[in-house]
């Protein structure tokens, strides 16, 4: 069954295995999120959930928002968001759901808004390389450069690398792995990093990739070429 929840990125420690190795994790409050809307493909013509995550006062919400959450009989909401899921049967709107619907081992994808790095030189924000600071190349050592052909094609293909407004975008990092899970203190352990800064919303759902198990079994050529053949 996949499964989703809302949380809010804490921010990242280090933890050590039974091995003594160092894992690097981010701290994920996950949970508890509550489900304000359920969509069926009889009704919709697909099965969905919609959660909603951070409580808040009556008042800090619009009235279309509050009526919704009024016939769904849940509390003011701040963070609603709709997973697309199968076999949501069991799901009713009301239910609570926490960080303990993942366990250990499992693969998950984190989606975040990046930390935005504001307006960037071509440089800083697609790796370009400067120019000279040598023979005339003046005070122009940071700049884009040339932009486009002569007459023809006489303009600037789309796509072309610039400066602009940097990161502030959403980010999905995939495959990460669940180190610990902690229902009581709705505390979901990743390996690795995730988007955004402390205190940023993201989004936990079950891995989109499709994770094979390595064939460890040592086998015996049966080429007579081969060492391994000749005994």
């Amino acid at each position: 069954m996949k499964k989703a929840i809302i949380g809010k990125k804490v921010g990242m420690t280090q933890i050590f295995d039974e091995n003594g190795k160092v894992i690097p994790v981010t701290v994920i409050e996950a949970g508890p999120c509550v489900v304000t809307q359920k969509k069926t493909m009889e009704k919709d013509g697909y099965e969905a959930i919609q959660l909603g995550f951070n409580e808040v006062a009556e008042k800090k919400l619009t009235k279309p928002e509050n009526g919704h959450l009024k016939k769904a009989g849940v509390s003011p909401m701040k963070y609603l968001k709709e997973f697309r899921l199968e076999n949501i049967e069991d799901i009713n709107v009301g239910d609570t759901l926490t960080a303990d619907i993942f366990t250990v081992g499992e693969k998950i994808d984190v989606t975040g808004i990046s930390k935005g790095k504001g307006y960037q030189g071509v440089i800083k924000r697609w790796g370009a390389h400067r120019l000279k600071e040598t023979h005339g190349s003046g005070p122009v050592h940071r700049h884009a450069g040339s932009m486009n052909a002569c007459s023809d094609p006489s303009r600037i293909f789309k796509g072309k690398i610039g400066a602009g407004h940097m990161g502030d975008e959403q980010v999905t990092v995939m495959n990460l792995d669940v180190v610990k899970v902690d229902g009581e203190l709705n505390m979901l352990v990743v390996r690795g990093a995730i988007p955004g800064p402390k205190g940023g919303l993201v989004y936990v759902k079950n891995t989109a990739k499709t994770n094979r198990e390595k064939n460890t079994v040592v086998t015996v050529s049966t080429n007579p070429q081969k060492k391994s053949a000749r005994g």
